[in-house]
């Protein structure tokens, strides 16, 4: 569940941007080169104009666009390195949901398997959201026992689902950000936290996941001493 955003630092914040810095040029042998190159750019031409004896006032204005290129290139290639990570890790849906700008309620695996088949439950000001990743044939029942299960409670809450995925008629994780963004906004604030203490209420029993349990996950017999 999204909770309310809380004042963070200007050291957090930089401690948070080195992290994202850090993650990014390891998964991305170009994104030092084009950080370089983005800051370098503005920076040579502002040096260029003041030679041509244009004024010293473009240097403030030759920092402000080369910081500004350097901040695009690195949401452009640290989204770009996210989604990669991403790809074929189970519960990496709800993750992704969970820290997008914006109000989303989500109750990761909310119906599972064994075999890491998932429906994430997302509550929004779209409605209701089923996002379902692993076994296509699979989760297509998870994702109609949970309408089943989440009909008794919506009421007239629109609902949406996807099958996260890059086959035909799946949705790709990296297009999973834009595409609940431009969903319409159905509901309002008042709406969401209704429809969220109503799913909470339905939810208060976790399910058991279908399907049979993994040898290696299977409680071992334990043996009771025998009385003396």
């Amino acid at each position: 569940m999204a909770n309310p955003q809380e004042k963070v630092s200007f050291g957090t914040r930089l401690k948070q941007i080195g992290q994202v810095i850090a993650f990014t040029a390891k998964g991305d042998k170009w994104f030092v080169p084009m950080v370089i190159a983005a800051v370098a750019i503005p920076l040579a031409l502002t040096v260029a104009v003041v030679l041509l004896g244009w004024g010293i006032v473009w240097i403030p204005v030759g920092i402000l666009l080369a910081l500004l290129a350097g901040v695009i290139v690195l949401n452009l290639r640290s989204n770009a390195a996210m989604m990669n990570a991403a790809e074929d890790q189970p519960g990496a849906t709800a993750s992704l949901v969970e820290n997008m700008r914006g109000d989303w309620r989500v109750r990761a695996a909310a119906s599972s398997t064994t075999q890491f088949d998932m429906v994430h439950v997302v509550i929004g000001r779209p409605g209701v959201i089923l996002l379902a990743e692993g076994n296509p044939q699979r989760v297509r029942g998870l994702l109609g026992g949970e309408k089943r299960r989440l009909s008794k409670v919506i009421g007239n809450a629109p609902l949406y689902d996807y099958v996260i995925g890059n086959d035909e008629g799946q949705l790709p994780i990296r297009k999973l950000r834009t595409t609940l963004m431009r969903l319409p906004r159905n509901l309002t604030g008042k709406d969401v936290n209704a429809l969220d203490k109503r799913l909470a209420a339905l939810m208060a029993r976790p399910q058991m996941p279908k399907g049979a349990i993994p040898k290696n996950m299977r409680p071992q017999n334990i043996r009771q001493p025998r009385p003396r």
